[in-house]
Parts: structure tokens; C-alpha cells; sequence
């Protein structure tokens, strides 16, 4: 129903005569409605939400069982997995419109009205009662569960300042101050972190999820709302911070797991649909495939990793900032060399360590290392899984050669990339490597420089050669450490004689002296 606001009947007497008869609003709850849409779009086909990647074989069928059983539901997943989002998207299996007694705070529905004020309304105005609209965003409350959450915020209590100011009895029905709940009724309501909820008003949700009614303090009122109730929850606050009461549990009809990205390439959808990399300026921006399966494989890498605490999760978000982070720094290095393609190099993701470490929690052995060595070991590892990836049939044996002959190579961060590209060719063979890539022979020096370092760093990551912070790109021990930081000696102890050091250090020491 493609229908302005102002081509709607705005009376209750038209809204009679229209297509909103009370044959079809009178006896249709919310449950109802999301159901007859959700059975539409599916014979339709199509995908449900658009907006929300990864979850098509998973987590949307079980939403769909849901919704079809009109089982209120919750979504339980670790931080970063598009739960709220997911919640949100609800709102589009909802009707256009619908219409309620205006002014009432609780939505009154025109042909069945649960409050005094609707239904003295009525009796007043009769046929020329008046009726306003509400959009589906409209009949969408969320509240974010806290520990100073009352049931006074959730469901309502009677309000002796409103009942002074009507000069209405402290116990008449007017007096009431209505909660989140009743003002949302009609449409959804969602919780998000439901274990941070304390019980008691866990428990003040027990009457509304069972029998659709609630009671407001001592006041004998009895008001079936027409409600869809949504939760979201992780599974690891149930004792961190929190828990889910039983009884409680036990009233909601459908619990849900949501995960992950399953798949690297499901990450970069979901990361290249989420980062802000699409921006206007005098620099236009060039992502290359192998970088993006980069920055999600890190966050794949952290999320195996043993440091990182996997209770806690790694967040989608970590790739989606990561990316956006990479992208400025490359931004910025146009922008002060006078480019105007900003190609991001595997550099520019070191230079997106704060994007990354804040969301990272490290276990004990984690936090030993600091988070940024724990974060540039990711790193690492995410460059050796591409470069496994893309580069596993190509010959570097003269590159890694180069650098076992006495090479090094030191790549600037802010160098302009024409320079970049001509230290690069400076070492047989580098280059025409990049073809692995993707990359052609009519590419910009932007992208030939990202992919010459990204090959570097692959050798690097993969212990064929080493980098240290002075000399850049070097042969390299088997731990991939360069010459320089191999023969650095530890520190020594003034009273510890030669004699009892170990006999490779001992060498070592020698070939320095």
C-alpha cells in the first residue's frame, strides 16, 4: 500500500468504511501480522534481510521458524555479531501502517481499546473519534538492559503528580504512568544483554511472555498487550555479569545461536558492505582483494589464537576498523606526497594497531606480550595465510637469495610509491611476481608498491627472510629475525663470568668483538 498519511481515514468512523475494517484489525495481534507478512515474502522468494550477511543457512532459517510458531525469541552470540541489528530488521515483516486512538499512550488498537482514556474517548466522540498512524520504525522500543533498570521504567506505576494536576483519585486508572512495555504495545519489543537485567524485574516480565497481561503495583488492572518480545543476549554474561533466570528462560519460546562469519570470503562481504571506504576527496581509494582477505583473516587469526580470550569473542567490528584505519593511513600518504590513488600497503595496517589491540581481550599469556606485539603477530599470520593463499606456486628463490647475499631493502612508510616501486625493482624477479596477485602490467605505481610489499611481508611472515626496524626487509634466521637482531647479545650481568654463558652465546659475543 503505496498510501500518504493524508489519504488515511483520520476518524474512526472512516476508518469503518476503508480496507481497516474490525474484521481484520480487531482479532489480529502483532504475532499475527509478522506471520501473514513472513508467509508473503517467502512464497515470494527473495532474501529476508538484505542487511544482514552470513546467517542465510544458519540463523535466519530458525528466526523464520520462529516467527512462523509466534514464539517470542532470543539471540544468543558473542559481541559483534549483528544480534541488534538483526532485532531491528523485524520491523520489515511489519504493515506500513496501522492505526490506533490518538493520544493514547499505549496504542490503543480502535476496535478492541485496552485503556480508560481510549475507551471514554470513544464513548465521547463516537464515530468521530480520532485516529493516527504509526510506520513500522515507530512500533519499534529497544532498551538496553542495566543493572538500574526498575519495574517502574519496564511496566508502569501510578503517578501521584498526574493524579494532583487531573484532580483524579490516586486509584483511578488515569493516575498511571506507563513503562516502556505498555507504550510498545501493538508493536516489538526488544531487550538487548537481558543478563544484566536484575531478577526481580526478570521476573516482572513472567505475566507479559505467558500470559500476555501486567499488573502495575497494587493497582487491580488487568491489560492484555499485543506484544513481540525479542531478547539478545551473550551466553558468557550468564555468569560474568549475570544470568537469565530460569523460570524465565523457560517462557521464552525459541533461543537462537547466532556466530561468526563462517568463511573468509563471508567476512570480506561483511566487511566490505560495513567499513567506510567508499569517501569523497581529492584521493580516490583503492582496496586490492588480497587486502581485504588479509584484514579478515586477522581477525580469523585472533580468534584462534590462544592469548585472546575466546569467552570475550573478537568482534566484527575489529576487521570493519581495521580496514577504515588502513585506508586513512594511505589516505594520508597521498594526501602529503601529492598522489591521488591511496592504495593501502600491509605497512598501513601496522599503522592500524589502535583500531585493533582495544579489541582484543588477552588471556594471562596475552597480556605478558602486550597488545600490540600480540596484535603484530596477528598480523603476521594473516599476511602467511594469504601469501600461502595466492603465492604458494611461485618461484622466490632469487628474492630470498637477494637478501641472503648481504641485501636489504627499507620501504618508508611516507615515501611516494614511484620511489617504493623503484627500490622494489631493485631486486630480481620481485615484481613480475606480483601477476599472483592480480595485478597487470598497466597497474599504478600505488598498487605495484602495496603488492612488491605484500610479498615481502609474505617472506617475512613466512621466516624466509628477516626485517628489522633499521634496515628494513634482510636475510633472516629461521625464526625470521634479522642478522642484526640475531647477533644482538642479551643483557649482561655485571659479577657473570664468560665462562658461564651458554656456548652459542659465547660465540656470539666473539664474532662481535
Amino acid at each position: 500500500m503505496n498510501l500518504n498519511t493524508w489519504e488515511l481515514p483520520h476518524t474512526l468512523g472512516a476508518l469503518r468504511r476503508s480496507q481497516w475494517t474490525e474484521a481484520r484489525l480487531a482479532g489480529r495481534g502483532v504475532k499475527d501480522e509478522m506471520r501473514d507478512n513472513l508467509v508473503a515474502r517467502l512464497r515470494g522468494g527473495g532474501v529476508l534481510f538484505p542487511a544482514v550477511q552470513g546467517f542465510d543457512d544458519t540463523v535466519i532459517p530458525q528466526v523464520v521458524n520462529a516467527i512462523l510458531s509466534r514464539h517470542n525469541f532470543i539471540l544468543l552470540g558473542l559481541r559483534g555479531q549483528a544480534k541488534t541489528r538483526l532485532i531491528r530488521l523485524l520491523t520489515t515483516l511489519l504493515d506500513p501502517y496501522m492505526p490506533y486512538i490518538a493520544g493514547s499512550e499505549i496504542r490503543d488498537n480502535p476496535y478492541r481499546p485496552l485503556s480508560k482514556y481510549a475507551r471514554q474517548l470513544i464513548e465521547e466522540m463516537g464515530e468521530e473519534t480520532p485516529i493516527a498512524w504509526l510506520t513500522p520504525e515507530q512500533r519499534y522500543v529497544e532498551k538496553l538492559a542495566t543493572p538500574d533498570v526498575t519495574i517502574a521504567d519496564m511496566i508502569g506505576d501510578l503517578d501521584p503528580i498526574k493524579a494532583a494536576r487531573s484532580g483524579q483519585a490516586i486509584s483511578d486508572e488515569l493516575t498511571i504512568h506507563y513503562g516502556l512495555l505498555p507504550r510498545a504495545n501493538r508493536g516489538i519489543f526488544a531487550i538487548n544483554e537481558l543478563p544484566d537485567l536484575a531478577g526481580k524485574i526478570q521476573v516482572g516480565l513472567f505475566n507479559i511472555l505467558q500470559e500476555g497481561d501486567i499488573q502495575i503495583k497494587g493497582y487491580p488492572l488487568r491489560m492484555p498487550l499485543d506484544l513481540m518480545m525479542v531478547f539478545t543476549a551473550n551466553p558468557e554474561d550468564y555468569t560474568a555479569r549475570g544470568k537469565i533466570i530460569t523460570p524465565l528462560k523457560d517462557r521464552i519460546g525459541s533461543e537462537i545461536r547466532t556466530h561468526y562469519p563462517l568463511t573468509v570470503d563471508a567476512g570480506v562481504a561483511i566487511t566490505r558492505a560495513e567499513a567506510w571506504t567508499a569517501r569523497s576527496g581529492p584521493v580516490h581509494v583503492d582496496i586490492p582483494a588480497y587486502f581485504r582477505e588479509t584484514v579478515e583473516n586477522l581477525a580469523f587469526a585472533a580468534r584462534e589464537d590462544k592469548r585472546v580470550d575466546k569467552r570475550s569473542g573478537v568482534s566484527q567490528r575489529l576487521p570493519i576498523s581495521a580496514l577504515e584505519n588502513a585506508v586513512s593511513s594511505a589516505e594520508r600518504r597521498a594526501l602529503l606526497c601529492g598522489e591521488d590513488e591511496a592504495v593501502p600497503r600491509i605497512i598501513d595496517l601496522y599503522a592500524a594497531l589502535p583500531s585493533i589491540t582495544g579489541k582484543l581481550e588477552l588471556e594471562y599469556e596475552g597480556e605478558l606480550k602486550g597488545g600490540d606485539t600480540v596484535a603484530r603477530e596477528l598480523i603476521r599470520a594473516a599476511v602467511a595465510r594469504v601469501y600461502s593463499r595466492r603465492l604458494a606456486e611461485a618461484n622466490l628463490k632469487d628474492v630470498v637469495q637477494f637478501f641472503n647475499a648481504g641485501g636489504s631493502l627499507k620501504l618508508p612508510e611516507l615515501a611516494p610509491a614511484a620511489d617504493i616501486v623503484r627500490a622494489l625493482e631493485s631486486i630480481g624477479g620481485l615484481m613480475e611476481k606480483t601477476k599472483h596477485l592480480g595485478l597487470k602490467a598497466n597497474e599504478s605505481d600505488a598498487s605495484r608498491a602495496a603488492a612488491g610489499e605484500f610479498i615481502l611481508e609474505g617472506l617475512y611472515a613466512l621466516r624466509r627472510i628477516g626485517r628489522s626496524e633499521e634496515l628494513g626487509f634482510t636475510a633472516g634466521d629461521s625464526q625470521g629475525r634479522s642478522k642484526a637482531e640475531t647477533l644482538r647479545p642479551g643483557p649482561i650481568i655485571e659479577d657473570e663470568e664468560e665462562d658461564d654463558w651458554p656456548p652459542q652465546r659465547r660465540r656470539k659475543n666473539r664474532n662481535l668483538n
